[in-house]
């Protein structure tokens, strides 16, 4: 599927870094771009600015842990070309050790993953029937190896992950194509609020091109930055206790 085919792209989380940076870059006369968030004014600006740019702009704001709303919504856009699942949420063990809040990890697991799963399942049936379509999850490098400090994100990004390349060859016999996208740092404000050392940190503008870029190759896998995607990967090919050992002395712990 070629760029000009992707007319109509849908974007979750359009008001984080990324997505807004996404947003942008896809803006162009000829594109629709639905626009989801739950900020209503960020959203609004996200979209005036695609929208100067040439898009025709929709914009969606509702909860994603409302599963009935999100497959309701999806399922009423015609011919999505390109779905790109990038909302997320972060949570962190405490300053002292202290565990993450459960309600904060059950609303992390409903946004991260779950809300993402329910997405392709909305998604799916009208992509069979037309022979095309593309589907991009937004996980993480922290997919190789949990940080200690962010147990529950890393296991919703590895989740991500797993679920996406297990999708890509699912998907692949019908004409669906999909993409796992393992950023590193990226400046946010959730990326500011995350303990731990930032290293590598990209700009949502550099993020975003080499995103479009990937997914206009149809890449499997699109991690960057280099050479922090490598250290990650050999996080997971190392002993688990080496690579425990790893993380922390790089910071991402508690004495």
């Amino acid at each position: 599927m070629t760029e000009e085919l992707q007319s109509t792209i849908v974007i979750t989380g359009a008001t984080s870094a990324i997505g807004s940076a996404l947003a942008v870059a896809y803006a162009r006369p000829g594109v629709r771009l639905v626009l989801h968030g739950r900020n209503q004014e960020q959203l609004a600006e996200v979209a005036q600015r695609a929208a100067a740019l040439g898009a025709q702009v929709e914009t969606l704001s509702f909860d994603l842990r409302d599963f009935a709303s999100l497959r309701d919504e999806l399922a009423r856009l015609a011919g999505i070309d390109l779905l790109i699942l990038n909302a997320g949420i972060n949570t962190s063990t405490g300053p002292n050790g202290e565990a993450e809040p459960w309600d904060q990890v059950e609303a992390l697991l409903d946004v991260n993953l779950k809300s993402a799963m329910v997405a392709v399942h909305a998604v799916y049936p009208a992509m069979r029937a037309r022979g095309r379509g593309q589907i991009a999850l937004i996980s993480s490098l922290a997919a190789y190896f949990g940080l200690p400090v962010t147990p529950a994100y890393s296991a919703s990004k590895a989740g991500l992950k797993a679920y996406g390349e297990a999708l890509r060859g699912w998907l692949l016999p019908y004409g669906i194509k999909v993409n796992v996208i393992m950023p590193g740092y990226v400046k946010s404000a959730m990326c500011d609020e995350m303990p731990g050392p930032k290293p590598f940190l990209w700009t949502p503008q550099r993020a975003a091109s080499v995103i479009k870029a990937g997914l206009q190759a149809n890449r499997a896998r699109i991690s960057f930055p280099f050479p922090l995607n490598l250290g990650t990967w050999f996080l997971a090919v190392l002993p688990a206790g080496l690579s425990t050992r790893i993380v922390r002395w790089m910071g991402y712990g508690h004495e």
